[in-house]
């Protein structure tokens, strides 16, 4: 519950600013007080009468308003909260933030307020996935915003994909768990987290290299969404071209064999989850020159397995963090293949997912997953990997508390 507690609520233009007024009504359910700040591109889709009928309070608007400024100015409306919420989160508010703009109410507000502030991002697939959205995407996580969605799903404007705006059950959870989760919101404080992301790289020659597709999106969001939970994270990746996390520990390797040493010496730790996909053989001896084209055809490679990082930590008799997660990338019997490395690995978890060809799933910004456990299954609905990791996070936070 929100009884009590002290919601600023900033609502940015877009069709999604229904949801606003929902919202207002769904907190104040919970016990909450609701100020909104409404934008001025805010009005082209809801009214300061209806926004303000819901909150029963004034409605801010305009950030030289000699009334407001005398009555409740800019620094005191955003430092009056217990938590700043921004719903719809349009580009060009996620764009003030990350760059500091202070140029009306709602950036103003956002850049003087001392409170954690929620972003619930809504807008057209193309400008949620444009490289200048996502790089401010990274540097509000890094300053500490917390993120709820978008989802995927059908847009105004007739595309599909990520952008439609959490829904209102989502917003309201994850304000409850800024709120009124243990040691503010993070609840894997004092915690360490060790996570593996992106692909290996298993030399052939000095020009060549097996691997695969992918991108180490979904690894680096778990080690982001982990430390936005107060955990100490060491995230051991393979190449991949992603920043890397802020305030997290981060190992860069190659081979299969160089993961498994970073994760050995990143022990101990209370949860171990493994996103990478790491390549299952090498070849037997790394040429010394680059192989050469010849008259006797293509080479012949012998290959040795490589170590299993997931089995190699979920065994161990000392040390074993206490929960271990692996992940199942799968292209056919996603949850029987799953099940069975589940059993076969030792793992806590697993983290299965589809990632045949037109899924998307590799190097792509959605995911589908299923959490297989020895107790059952949990279908999640496709959602952006940033979703699914502060999900994935969240689950994980709940299990090692109650063990």
């Amino acid at each position: 519950m929100l009884v009590g507690k002290r919601i600023l609520l900033i609502i940015g233009g877009g069709i999604a600013a229904y949801k606003a007024l929902d919202l207002i009504r769904r907190l104040q359910d919970r016990g909450a007080r609701v100020r909104a700040i409404l934008t001025r591109a805010g009005t082209e889709f809801v009214t300061p009468l209806s926004v303000g009928s819901l909150t029963g309070d004034k409605v801010f608007q305009e950030l030289f308003s000699l009334t407001d400024e005398n009555d409740m100015g800019h620094i005191e409306l955003s430092r009056d909260a217990d938590l700043l919420v921004v719903a719809p989160a349009t580009a060009d508010l996620m764009a003030k933030m990350a760059n500091g703009h202070a140029n009306d109410l709602a950036s103003t507000a956002l850049l003087a307020t001392d409170k954690r502030v929620l972003l619930a991002p809504a807008m057209n697939v193309r400008m949620w996935l444009n490289p200048a959205t996502q790089r401010n995407l990274v540097t509000l996580r890094a300053d500490g915003v917390a993120v709820v969605g978008p989802n995927d799903g059908s847009m105004a404007c007739g595309e599909f994909g990520p952008g439609r705006m959490a829904e209102v059950p989502e917003i309201i959870a994850a304000i409850e768990a800024l709120i009124n989760g243990s040691a503010a919101g993070r609840p894997l404080t004092g915690r360490h987290v060790v996570v593996t992301s992106g692909p290996t790289r298993e030399a052939i020659d000095p020009v060549r290299y097996i691997s695969n597709h992918s991108s180490g999106k979904q690894g680096h969001a778990i080690a982001r969404a982990a430390a936005a939970a107060g955990a100490a994270v060491t995230l051991v990746t393979g190449p991949v071209a992603l920043p890397d996390p802020a305030g997290v520990t981060t190992v860069h390797v190659e081979s299969a064999r160089q993961m498994l040493a970073a994760v050995e010496a990143a022990l101990p730790a209370d949860i171990a989850v493994f996103a990478a996909a790491v390549a299952d053989w090498r070849v037997a001896e790394i040429a010394g020159g680059k192989i050469k084209k010849g008259a006797g055809g293509p080479p012949t490679l012998a290959f040795v397995e490589n170590p299993d990082i997931l089995a190699t930590i979920a065994r161990r008799t000392a040390g074993r963090p206490g929960l271990v997660v692996g992940f199942a990338a799968e292209t056919d019997d996603v949850l029987g293949n799953a099940r069975a490395k589940l059993t076969r690995k030792g793992c806590d978890l697993i983290v299965a997912n589809d990632v045949a060809a037109g899924t998307g799933t590799f190097g792509g910004d959605s995911n589908l997953v299923h959490i297989v456990t020895s107790d059952g299954l949990e279908t999640w609905e496709r959602q952006s990997k940033d979703a699914v990791a502060e999900a994935l996070v969240s689950l994980l936070a709940r299990r090692i508390t109650a063990s």
